[in-house]
């Protein structure tokens, strides 16, 4: 498997909003790459505009696949695999947005879980693939410690989902889940999204679990990185971002994500699996079972939107290795730089 610094990365980070997948598109364009996501919601099918997903669509294309390249894990496989064989030879299901390849995007069930260890393994693979093929990996997201995992080869707690205890905890409310963590583990308390029930319940699940706190991974630009890596990141004074943020929410609802959770509902995903996924999910979900008005909903959603990037941006203040940009121009000639070193 191919696994060394020798071997080139570019990492697109920046908080909600911000313009990361229309970037990474450009400089895949321009460099011959190919998009991994680093997002932990866009993975899911069917939630579109929820997830602010780029438009992309599956397609079956050529795809030379070196000998090197294995299976992703069970959950994702079954379906890829499946997929793939519906596509004439030496073609594969691809999802593709602009004609860029973007891996890791809506691909799994709602109903099932994906962890940040599930995706360090399948991003590894990829990577390893794309490379492989001569082509260059770009990682886009906002799922910074999912970023990290992969970039810094993070040991993750090797602490399998707990169907039961998961029940339970799915039972208490996100602020029941906050104050435990809290006084369980102090320090991972300071960084985890207090509202995302997911995040919270996985961290219960380990603590419980090992009878220890979750291994810090917030110190890891200190590591030495797995692959020769460039980190560019987008960051917008504040009053741009807040506003780019309340118009993003304004056109997704104009667009139908009340429609979207509607949908999914419908489709078999409770109330409380909905509410899980945090910020659109949780409250339109509110509003769909009456317990917020619309005004209300809309108010709640844009402050937890602005609360959450926030702590993206406290999160990536830590990586000393990003590179703040400015504008696009910025990142085609630090990569050019970077590529040709």
């Amino acid at each position: 498997m191919i696994h060394d610094s020798k071997f080139k990365i570019l990492v697109i980070i920046g908080p909600t909003s911000s313009g990361k997948s229309e970037l990474a598109v450009r400089l895949a364009k321009k460099f011959n790459g190919e998009i991994i996501s680093c997002d932990s919601r866009q993975i899911y099918k069917g939630m579109n505009l929820g997830t602010g997903k780029v438009a992309g669509k599956w397609q079956c294309l050529p795809f030379a696949s070196h000998p090197e390249s294995v299976a992703l894990n069970e959950g994702s496989e079954k379906w890829l695999v499946d997929k793939t064989r519906t596509c004439a030879n030496n073609q594969h299901l691809l999802f593709t947005y602009k004609n860029i390849p973007h891996h890791l995007i809506d691909f799994i069930n709602p109903k099932k879980q994906y962890s940040a260890a599930l995706f360090q393994r399948d991003a590894k693979k990829i990577v390893t693939d794309v490379l492989a093929r001569g082509k260059l990996p770009i990682l886009c997201g906002g799922t910074a410690h999912w970023i990290d995992a992969l970039v810094y080869n993070q040991q993750l707690p090797d602490v399998k989902p707990n169907a039961k205890l998961r029940k339970q905890l799915e039972r208490l409310s996100a602020e029941c889940l906050f104050a435990r963590i809290s006084r369980l583990d102090p320090k991972r308390a300071k960084t985890i999204d207090r509202f995302n029930k997911r995040h919270l319940i996985r961290a219960l699940e380990i603590i419980i679990a090992t009878g220890k706190a979750v291994p810090p991974l917030t110190t890891v630009h200190c590591s030495l990185p797995t692959y020769d890596t460039l980190w560019l990141g987008i960051n917008p004074p504040q009053k741009i971002l807040f506003a780019k943020i309340k118009n993003r929410l304004k056109y997704r609802l104009d667009q139908g994500m009340i429609k979207e959770v509607r949908r999914l509902h419908n489709q078999g995903l409770s109330y409380k699996r909905l509410e899980s996924f945090g910020l659109e999910y949780k409250f339109v979900s509110l509003y769909l079972q009456k317990k917020l008005s619309y005004d209300e909903m809309f108010r709640q959603l844009f402050t937890a939107i602005k609360q959450f990037s926030k702590r993206q941006r406290r999160w990536w203040k830590r990586n000393k290795d990003i590179k703040w940009i400015k504008k696009p121009s910025d990142a085609i000639k630090m990569s050019k730089i970077f590529l040709l070193q």
